[in-house]
């Protein structure tokens, strides 16, 4: 009886031996994209970036947003061909995309995303109030007697509802939704400030700088100051730096994306320019801004 359970046991060990060894490592099951899916094979010459097909002002299927722009810039820097694996950007996103191998670069991405390597940051965004330039309001911190004016609009769990808070400003507000209605714009917000559906928008900055160059009425688009500066546990954080991506341990490719980044700084601002998109250079006041090496 023994002797057979040892029989069973050799034999079930053997055999997980062999499924790893066919698998490539354990590690190659995260690379080896959905069930189904054919498997992509590389090629030297290639720049595959993983975008969502309808998040404009960053990307679409049409190539038509920022992010798209930049990386037709870095792809040409680098000679290599351009091409785009397209997926929602929601859960999920990052596992069926990068860490599946069907691309191998995100442009832009939160610089300590633990999910990804990251380049050093090449811009820093942060949120945005906007208003109607014949509002006559003038906004430039949080004690702008013209915020207690008006309804401001701000998405549901932003992190600028902790100023918001601390202002004594929720009175004011008007909640939109966080996880967006693919049936609604995603300026939704700045088209009801020009119907004066509401006052004041506040929006993150990429998004409202792009909807509001769009709009038909002239607005203001003023960057909301950092809030959580000297607090330790950086509650209501708003400002983030912003780095391209790639693979865990894919430091060859992480170091030719940021050496491109770097040569072509003017050429990436004149398109965030172009886009409305208001940024600042990178900064390192907390640890949520970058490790050592983002640094040097």
């Amino acid at each position: 009886m023994f002797k057979n359970i040892l029989k069973v046991i050799l034999l079930l060990a053997i055999s997980a031996i062999s499924f790893v060894s066919y698998a490539g490592g354990p590690d190659q099951w995260s690379s080896d994209g959905r069930p189904g899916q054919t498997a992509r094979v590389p090629k030297d010459n290639e720049f595959k970036v993983c975008a969502d097909p309808n998040n404009m002002p960053y990307s679409n299927d049409k190539q038509e947003g920022f992010e798209n722009k930049i990386a037709e810039v870095l792809a040409k820097d680098l000679k290599k061909e351009l091409s785009f694996q397209f997926w929602p950007d929601r859960f999920g996103f990052i596992r069926n995309t990068i860490k599946s191998n069907r691309c191998d670069v995100i442009i832009g991405t939160n610089t300590t995303y633990d999910a990804l390597n990251t380049t050093k940051p090449y811009y820093r965004a942060g949120h945005v109030w906007i208003y109607r330039k014949d509002s006559g309001y003038d906004i430039k911190d949080w004690n702008s007697p013209d915020l207690r004016k008006g309804i401001i609009g701000i998405v549901d769990k932003s992190p600028v509802s902790v100023s918001l808070h601390a202002n004594d400003l929720m009175a004011n507000a008007k909640p939109y939704r966080l996880m967006r209605d693919l049936t609604k714009d995603p300026g939704q917000l700045v088209t009801h400030v020009a119907e004066k559906e509401i006052d004041i928008a506040i929006m993150w900055g990429p998004i409202g700088g792009y909807f509001a160059k769009k709009s038909s009425v002239p607005m203001e688009v003023v960057l909301i100051p950092e809030y959580s500066e000297g607090n330790e546990k950086l509650t209501g954080k708003t400002y983030w730096n912003i780095s391209a991506g790639v693979r865990k341990k894919d430091d060859e490719r992480r170091d030719m994306i940021e050496a491109a980044l770097i040569r072509n700084k003017d050429k990436i601002r004149k398109i965030m320019d172009d886009f409305g998109v208001p940024y600042t250079d990178p900064v390192f006041s907390d640890r949520l801004d970058g490790y050592k090496r983002h640094k040097n």
